[in-house]
């Protein structure tokens, strides 16, 4: 096999081998994933706190920790149908503490989650949607944030 440099591509290979690059990314992602941005700041609300979607719609959501307290870190769970936000994150704090860490015996409760992002940062997931239309909790399971207000629904339908 012979390797060609770049210096030795026409400007018109160059510009065809940049193209089938970046379709080869786009399908990487997906042509119909829908990219949700959630913000979330010093306020302890998410950004938008409603997220609309088809069964089996792929998602891809991004955190963006926007606060100035360093001390503060967020995250993206989302619940099953059917699971208690309140019990979910009493339980989770009460084991895994201030880590964010869903304990294995809680794992069955949650869809997906993303990590815990500090002040400035971001996460991401990417994910399906359940393929059974309804409301789905998702929370920040950070101590305290939950009973501050940070929560939001996806509303599959």
């Amino acid at each position: 096999m012979r390797t060609i440099g770049i210096g030795r591509l026409s400007p018109i290979a160059i510009a065809a081998w940049v193209l089938l690059g970046a379709a080869a990314m786009a399908t990487a992602q997906g042509p119909n994933v829908k990219v949700v941005e959630i913000a979330v700041g010093d306020n302890m609300r998410y950004t938008p706190s409603v997220i609309d979607a088809q069964p089996g719609q792929r998602l891809r959501v991004i955190v963006k920790a926007e606060g100035k307290i360093p001390a503060l870190a967020h995250n993206f769970v989302l619940l099953k149908r059917g699971t208690d936000p309140k019990r979910f994150v009493d339980k989770t704090t009460a084991i895994a503490g201030e880590t964010g860490a869903i304990p294995p015996a809680m794992a069955n409760q949650v869809i997906v989650a993303a990590p815990l992002v500090k002040s400035g940062a971001t996460g991401e997931v990417t994910f399906e949607a359940p393929m059974e239309p309804g409301e789905y909790p998702f929370i920040c399971t950070f101590p305290g944030h939950l009973n501050l207000g940070m929560k939001g629904q996806l509303i599959v339908k």
